[in-house]
């Protein structure tokens, strides 16, 4: 049994960073590398890693995905998509120009009836709303003007804050909770670990021989949900969809000394080793069960188990792999795919925490501890640390 209480610490309010620092790269940088402590600014991560590391980072971009609706009898509600339905496929239901359907999550759902049409809050005309599933919340969107939905999301929606920053989003926002490598849409949040690039720091990595990856995970508002069982793993974890080129499979394939940007990213690398275990069992699912890899054996290296992939991409004749993941990662699992993990500073009793104690063991408590003792700020605008593999 894991137990949640194991995972908790005090984290006071005023820890947690409301606004970004005015430049991103200043913040600080905590190293913990074979039971030591240093203390930098990132700005000057370069300087921790050697030439031989791969970085790999999500290139999640993230949508303005909150939307207000009322219905006839004035009742609001909120609208935030989560993933596409119809058309399934984030790319193709951006590019819809007149209807899309997507699961969400409903604000006041109770006051809105199935089938029912409801219009967009300050232009009636411009997009309706219609519930098509309320035990699925899927939730169908039409508009006239034949504008793609992306740019008509760009209009309309709001970009949606972590709900722990307890505030409403401000037009910053809009820069400062991306990340200078975000290109493909479809998160609502960010991969917080990669806001502290700047376009100045990748050219001193690329300057000193430090080569990147992209990967990319649409990450959802489930990654917000607080752990309620007692025992962790039963702990409804949610799906998110990820997506990773060929040729980004060939260099994690090339390369010995992987660094994961942020939990996204080491989520996306580990279900890979999952995916081609399947795949050498003739599984082409696609998809990493919560707890498939303790109820599974595996002795494939992980180079061994990308090279199933490879060759699954090659027979199908595909550039791209598209997949999905609700792995779980637990502190008694171990890492495949990195040498050391790029993060944040994350809440007491969440699945992202457990997924550090996967990283760095028990030391996490004392990590934490000393990010305390030196004034760190926590979450998703906070500074960051850079864990190497106990």
């Amino acid at each position: 049994m894991i137990k949640k209480s194991d995972f908790n610490f005090k984290l006071d309010e005023a820890r947690i960073a409301k606004y970004p620092l005015e430049r991103r790269d200043e913040s600080k940088l905590l190293v913990y590398k074979d039971a030591v402590f240093s203390h930098h600014v990132f700005k000057n991560i370069g300087k921790t890693l050697g030439s031989d590391t791969l970085i790999v980072r999500n290139n999640a971009k993230v949508i303005p995905a909150r939307l207000y609706f009322k219905r006839a009898t004035g009742a609001l509600i909120e609208v935030l998509l989560l993933e596409p339905i119809q058309p399934s496929n984030y790319e193709r239901a951006f590019a819809a120009t007149s209807s899309c359907q997507w699961k969400c999550i409903i604000g006041n759902s109770k006051k809105w009836k199935v089938d029912e049409l409801i219009a967009l809050v300050g232009n009636d005309e411009l997009v309706q709303a219609k519930l098509v599933s309320r035990q699925d919340r899927v939730v169908e969107l039409s508009w006239q003007n034949g504008k793609a939905f992306t740019d008509l999301l760009d209009e309309i929606g709001e970009l949606p804050l972590p709900p722990y920053l307890n505030r409403d989003t401000e037009v910053a926002d809009t820069q400062t909770y991306q990340t200078v490598f975000a290109r493909n849409s479809g998160s609502v949040a960010a991969p917080t670990a990669g806001l502290h690039f700047t376009s100045e720091v990748l050219s001193l990595l690329e300057g000193k021989g430090i080569a990147t990856a992209e990967v990319t995970l649409h990450v959802g508002a489930g990654t917000f949900l607080p752990v309620k069982a007692d025992n962790v793993v039963d702990h409804d974890m949610h799906r998110e969809y990820f997506e990773v080129s060929k040729d980004a499979l060939l260099y994690l394939m090339a390369k010995d000394k992987r660094v994961a940007v942020g939990t996204t990213s080491l989520r996306v690398l580990e279900s890979l080793y999952w995916i081609g275990r399947q795949l050498s069992q003739g599984d082409s699912n696609l998809l990493v069960h919560k707890l498939e890899p303790y109820e599974v054996d595996t002795s494939l290296s992980y180079v061994e188990s990308l090279q199933h992939i490879v060759r699954y991409m090659e027979i199908e004749g595909l550039s791209t792999l598209q997949g999905a993941t609700e792995i779980l990662i637990l502190p008694h699992y171990t890492p495949r795919s990195i040498d050391a993990l790029i993060t944040n500073f994350h809440l007491p009793e969440s699945t992202l925490l457990m997924l550090i104690a996967s990283v760095v063991g028990d030391e996490w408590k004392e990590i934490y501890a000393e990010a305390i003792r030196n004034d760190y700020r926590f979450l998703s605008y906070g500074d960051c640390s850079l864990l190497f593999v106990s």
